[in-house]
């Protein structure tokens, strides 16, 4: 009588495995893509940081008196305890596309080719302090430039396209067609502060100027953000006091984190991330199952031929070893099927992905050796109760 498993059932515990490589390995580059992309440079520290949405549309302040408000807001909110610093700005990090223009040096002529779109932000003093962007020359907006609203602060990037290589502090840049300004608009540069990533967390940081976004008479944005030494949600209900008595009628229309901000901009890799590593594990569990049962039902039915073996001296660590050697053979099957498999897996995703293709054959290699783990570690199960027959008992049941 034939004691070994058959063919069909090793082939199919191997195919599990093969299959269990492939989910795994893609699960190892889905998730490497997200962890990447929460711990990416982005030009400013996003642990800490409340963003609170304004609304002063059923406001009593009339436009001119908003400035002043908006100033008191954050004055009240800079004494809120846990607070660190308060500042506005919009577009905020992430969180869509705000004004853009193309910009013009006197001096510097630029080529059609290489003409791009700079991005346009409008800031508080204090912002990129607030947001820990380095500041590598120059300074940031005070309330004094209300006043003069004609200064501008540029990213490291414009300054390296346009200045090439000289300080750009003292001279002007022109701006034209700007979302909402008609006519171009030359503005003093003040400041150079380092690249940020604010309308997507992938590619290249876009050159940008920073506007002052208090005006005499004008207030350009409703967006306010504080940086915290304390859960910034945990300040939450005082913003909402301080504004309130601040600016009467102003409310709060939206409060979250930069950091949960950020997370909603990569939805769907973190979708992706979580279904790849759900079926990796899932797949994981099932060849380990398979494992197990494979050699569960193998060392059932060779009792026999282990009590024999035991009775003529073979150790304990012998059977172990002789039931790991038929597990290995069915795991390297699989191995040998899953891990083309993986790589076939890998282009398929990248063609879907360009972006997963800067990851090396780490997540794969990774795959595989967990699920050879999670195999000899099914197995070991059996191939100790296997080690623990007894010669006499076992003899009897031949």
């Amino acid at each position: 009588m034939n004691r070994k498993p058959g063919i069909a059932g090793k082939g199919l515990v191997a195919a599990q495995v093969a299959l269990s490589v492939l989910l795994l390995s893609s699960a190892g580059l889905f998730l490497a893509q997200l962890g990447d992309l929460k711990q990416a440079d982005l030009g400013f520290r996003r642990d800490h940081v409340l963003l609170a949405d304004l609304d002063p549309s059923r406001s009593v302040l009339s436009r001119d008196r908003l400035p002043a408000a908006y100033a008191e807001i954050l004055r009240r909110a800079e004494a809120i305890p846990g607070v660190r610093s308060a500042t506005m700005g919009a577009p905020t990090p992430l969180h869509g596309a705000g004004a853009s223009g193309f910009a013009a040096v006197d001096g510097f002529a630029e080529r059609e080719a290489d003409r791009r779109r700079v991005s346009v932000g409008y800031v508080a003093p204090r912002y990129f302090a607030t947001l820990d962007t380095p500041l590598f020359r120059g300074r940031e907006f005070t309330m004094g430039d209300a006043t003069n609203p004609n200064v501008a602060i540029i990213s490291s990037r414009l300054a390296e396209h346009y200045f090439k290589g000289l300080d750009p502090i003292g001279r002007s840049v022109t701006m034209s067609q700007v979302t909402m300004a008609r006519d171009p608009v030359t503005y003093q540069v003040i400041g150079v502060v380092g690249d940020s990533a604010y309308f997507e967390i992938r590619g290249e940081k876009p050159r940008t100027i920073y506007f002052p976004a208090f005006r005499s008479q004008r207030m350009l944005v409703h967006n306010l953000i504080l940086r915290t030494d304390v859960n910034p949600e945990s300040v939450g209900e005082a913003v909402r006091r301080a504004v309130g008595e601040a600016a009467p009628g102003v409310v709060v229309e939206k409060l979250t984190t930069l950091e949960a901000q950020i997370d909603s901009s990569i939805v769907l890799e973190r979708l992706m991330a979580m279904l790849s590593g759900f079926f990796g594990v899932l797949g994981a569990v099932l060849a380990g199952i398979g494992v197990y049962g494979l050699l569960a039902y193998m060392v059932a039915r060779r009792t026999s031929e282990i009590g024999v073996r035991m009775a003529l001296g073979a150790t304990g660590g012998r059977v172990i070893g002789m039931i790991l050697r038929d597990a290995m053979a069915v795991i390297l099957a699989g191995l040998v099927v899953g891990i083309p498999l993986a790589i076939w897996g890998r282009r398929v995703a990248v063609a879907l992905v360009p972006e997963l293709g800067s990851y090396a054959l780490g997540p794969l290699a990774a795959g595989a050796a967990a699920i050879a783990l999670v195999a000899l570690a099914a197995a070991f199960v059996p191939a100790r109760r296997a080690a623990r027959v007894d010669p006499m008992v076992a003899l009897r049941q031949e």
